[in-house]
């Protein structure tokens, strides 16, 4: 008999009774010196895992059992209590700090050397002068080129302490000799505004793309320009923004309500509920915004967009949002890993619940959004279902419905020339970046000179730069490809990425925003409505 079958049933009730063991200690409602209080049942498991350690025929990794059953524990609750293994908490946890300690390069490693795309805004490398497209070819004195350099050695060898030093040498095209940098490791910033800029003469945009500790300076930051600018309208886009932090939220959404407007309520497993309302220093609360969601508008922005929505402030413009409204607070499990458990529900101020069903399991909930494009929700707004039961009312009289997302005040339906899965799938391969940069790459000198501004308004991508890709793209996959449906589409998008690389975010999100039909959708509507109040003004 095979040994593992033999003791499977042995470790499969080992790994339930550890699960059970854990899950007891995450009831967040009791102390602490509760929740680790020993018992007869907690001493009984504790023995028997410390027996199977000790004289169990067999090795058995006792900790990646706990893992494991952890995991099914929380895949039984809700879809958003997850369990965070140590080897995952350093970038779980940076991703919402909003910056990380390096040298701040984005690089890919090309023909086996670590090539600088773009040195990122705010940190070391860039203030040293190092450039997109230099070779990073020793870092202090061993050289770090070579197929043994995975990216994971690479990032290892170019991370340190913040404060310490490395020494780089750099190839660059056109220099004869390597070039030498100390560059001081720092605090270097992942940006959640993507983009802040004017769309007319008094309409100002942002975009976020998660909520981040730093998110808020970085949206004040951006809000406090484009007014100074002359905006006294804005609009707010959240589109594809999976949330973040509550706190943060709260600060954004303070901006634009008056004083003692109710933000949003939580209510716990107790009934216990805590309300969040508007301080009354918001800097926008005169202002008009026009909030952007789609589908994958999630959680904090949601938040935002029922907020607004229930106190009948601005207007939400887009497609139903993701349907998230639970609320999760991070547990440290003493060994570097961490579980994050849903402790509370979230309520919009009429006291919606936006958080839509999961009752079928993990795998229907994330399948939604192809549920959604089944029934053609995504392009036609009578589609959407909706339940009288969870109809309410905001103050001015508006119909607001709960029970999964929020349905905005203007729906616009997908794009289906600039959403469509083959591109979408394309550029979130990456092999358009690789495309651009090798392009790039070959001469520079063409954009020395070049502001971003000048590059927005008068770059021009060919044809034959499309036919270019098409090539590039069957050299690389092996598979043949036509753009001639979607040239227009593929020379945006080729645009955007060049201008990534050499400008940064802000200037990619405005060239795809130059074709955006969402954004279309808002400028025609404050069109149309100073073209009624001028027409109002002269009767």
């Amino acid at each position: 008999m095979n040994i593992e079958k033999k003791y499977l049933p042995l470790i499969i009730g080992v790994a339930i009774a550890a699960g059970i063991f854990i899950g007891g200690k995450l009831n967040f409602s009791d102390s602490s010196d509760r929740l680790f209080t020993t018992n007869s049942k907690k001493d009984k498991l504790n023995k028997l895992i410390d027996y199977i350690d000790l004289e169990y025929v067999d090795d058995v990794n006792t900790d990646s059992i706990v893992d494991v059953t952890v995991n099914k524990i929380l895949d039984n609750l809700d879809p958003h209590s997850t369990y965070i293994p140590k080897q995952e908490m350093e970038d779980a946890t940076r991703s919402l700090e909003g910056n990380f300690v390096g040298i701040g390069v984005s690089f890919y490693t090309y023909k086996d050397t670590v090539t600088v795309i773009r040195p990122l805004e705010g940190g070391p490398s860039l203030k040293a002068g190092i450039k997109g497209g230099d070779r990073i070819v020793m870092a202090d004195g061993d050289s770090i080129y070579g197929k043994q350099w995975t990216n994971e050695r690479i990032i290892k060898k170019l991370k340190g302490e913040k404060g310490s030093k490395v020494k780089l040498k750099i190839f660059r095209r056109g220099e004869s000799e390597l070039l030498d940098f100390k560059v001081k490791r720092a605090d270097v910033p992942i940006k959640s505004v993507d983009a802040s800029y004017m769309l007319t003469n008094d309409i100002g945009y942002i975009k976020i793309n998660r909520f981040a500790e730093s998110t808020y300076d970085e949206f004040k930051e951006g809000l406090d320009d484009l007014k100074d600018n002359g905006a006294n309208s804005l609009v707010l886009d959240l589109r594809d923004n999976p949330g973040g932090i509550l706190s943060v939220t709260k600060l954004i959404a303070d901006e634009f309500l008056e004083k003692d407007k109710l933000i949003l309520f939580t209510k716990n497993k107790s009934g216990n509920i805590e309300k969040t309302f508007a301080s009354g220093k918001g800097s926008f609360e005169d202002g008009h915004v026009f909030v952007l969601i789609n589908e994958n508008s999630a959680s904090a922005s949601e938040i935002i967009a029922g907020a607004l929505q229930d106190n009948d402030k601005g207007t939400i413009v887009g497609r139903r949002s993701f349907g998230k409204g639970l609320v999760q607070r991070e547990m440290d499990l003493g060994d570097g890993s961490a579980v994050r458990l849903t402790i509370s529900r979230y309520y919009t101020p009429t006291g919606r619940s936006i958080q839509r069903s999961y009752g079928n399991g993990n795998k229907a909930y994330y399948h939604d959004y192809y549920k959604r494009v089944d029934n053609g929700e995504l392009s036609n707004e009578t589609k959407i279902e909706v339940a009288d039961s969870l109809k309410f009312t905001t103050p001015k009289g508006k119909v607001v419905y709960g029970g999964g997302g929020i349905i905005p005040d203007v729906f616009v339906p997908i794009d289906k020339k600039m959403e469509n899965d083959r591109l979408e799938r394309i550029v979130e391969s990456g092999i358009m970046d690789y495309f651009v940069f090798e392009s790039l790459d070959k001469d520079r000198s063409a954009f020395k000179d070049m502001s971003k501004s000048n590059f927005i308004n008068t770059y021009s991508v060919t044809d034959d730069e499309v036919t270019e890709f098409e090539a590039y793209l069957e050299l690389r996959t092996g598979y043949e490809f036509s753009f001639s449906s979607y040239k227009e589409e593929m020379k945006l998008f080729l645009k955007a990425t060049l201008a990534e690389q050499l400008f940064g975010n802000e200037a990619s999100t405005q060239i795809i925003n130059s074709n955006d039909i969402m954004i279309e959708k808002v400028l025609d509507i404050v069109e149309k409505n100073n073209a009624t109040l001028t027409a109002a003004s002269l009767n």
